[in-house]
């Protein structure tokens, strides 16, 4: 009887042990990721000290449940709230290089949207790892979600997210094409008239709930309209960025002639979170939940 339970407990510790070495080697695997600038990350073991330049990457890291390896970020990265807590390296152009070879991550995450191109080649020359992100739409932030998630071995989880996110989008496109398709504009700064453009992911907010562009035919991703445009043009829904508590104010007294737009005219304007509605990140989906409830709101009253 104790020979048996001692084969059994040489079994065990064989399988545990080998279990163990399973799960050390998929971790350690070679790690080739390419980033948006095609440039290939490689890298026998997966980081284990992370900064993040932007707040998207930021909220990203969060959402796979990297923070633990999260060492420094941005005066901007304030969501979720713990990213608060993270050590400051600057904000997204003006970056702490003395901080970040202080705390020597081994990998940084940026964007080419929001960083510099000087950034990014003295963190190379200071010798760090980059990695580049550059989600232009919701395929984009898929695919940066992706990216890093094979960097930490983190794909299980990156595609239970997706999945939620897809039937999130899917559910609101079904009620979204039983609306009547209304003209909007989504108004990215009052002075100047700055618009989201055909190719952004905030145009993709609008496709989505059913709105036409009106600046779909711009070739600039944030096109700047002169006040009789816009009046031309006449939206039916204006879409506009909470940055303080007089938005209504400040539209009517800058551009008074636009209590003719139909949008002013019948109070169709939808106030939005930037935080939420400018980071193309984990929470796009929850941004278009919620415009599409907004959108909605003003429909029925």
């Amino acid at each position: 009887m104790k020979k048996k339970i001692t084969i059994l407990l040489v079994f065990a510790f064989i399988f545990t042990s080998c279990k163990k070495e399973i799960e050390k080697q998929t971790i350690n695997l070679p790690i080739n990721v390419t980033d948006d600038l095609g440039v290939i990350f490689q890298s026998n073991n997966a980081p284990q000290r992370i900064i993040s330049l932007a707040p998207n990457l930021t909220e990203i890291i969060y959402e796979l449940n990297l923070d633990s390896l999260l060492i420094g970020n941005t005066k901007y990265c304030n969501y979720p709230e713990q990213a608060k807590q993270i050590e400051k390296v600057g904000d997204l152009l003006t970056v702490d290089y003395e901080k970040i070879i202080m705390l020597n991550p081994d990998l940084i995450f940026i964007t080419t949207e929001g960083n510099s191109k000087e950034s990014y080649e003295k963190l190379q020359r200071l010798g760090f790892k980059v990695f580049v992100s550059n989600p232009r739409n919701f395929d984009g932030i898929k695919k940066t979600v992706v990216d890093i998630s094979k960097i930490f071995a983190k794909e299980k989880i990156a595609q239970n997210k997706i999945a939620i996110w897809d039937k999130r989008i899917e559910i609101i496109e079904a009620e979204s094409s039983n609306f009547k398709l209304q003209k909007g504009m989504f108004l990215i700064s009052l002075k100047p008239v700055m618009l989201a453009g055909n190719n952004t992911f905030v145009n993709e907010f609008l496709k989505i709930v059913g709105i036409k562009n009106i600046a779909f035919e711009s070739q600039a991703n944030y096109p700047v309209f002169s006040r009789e445009e816009i009046l031309k043009r006449n939206p039916q829904i204006i879409i506009h960025t909470i940055f303080n508590n007089n938005a209504d104010a400040e539209i009517s007294q800058n551009y008074p002639e636009w209590k003719k737009i139909d949008a002013i005219k019948n109070h169709k304007i939808i106030y939005v979170d930037p935080d939420l509605f400018f980071r193309p990140g984990p929470r796009y989906s929850i941004a278009v939940e919620k415009l599409w409830n907004k959108l909605k709101e003003i429909a029925i009253n």
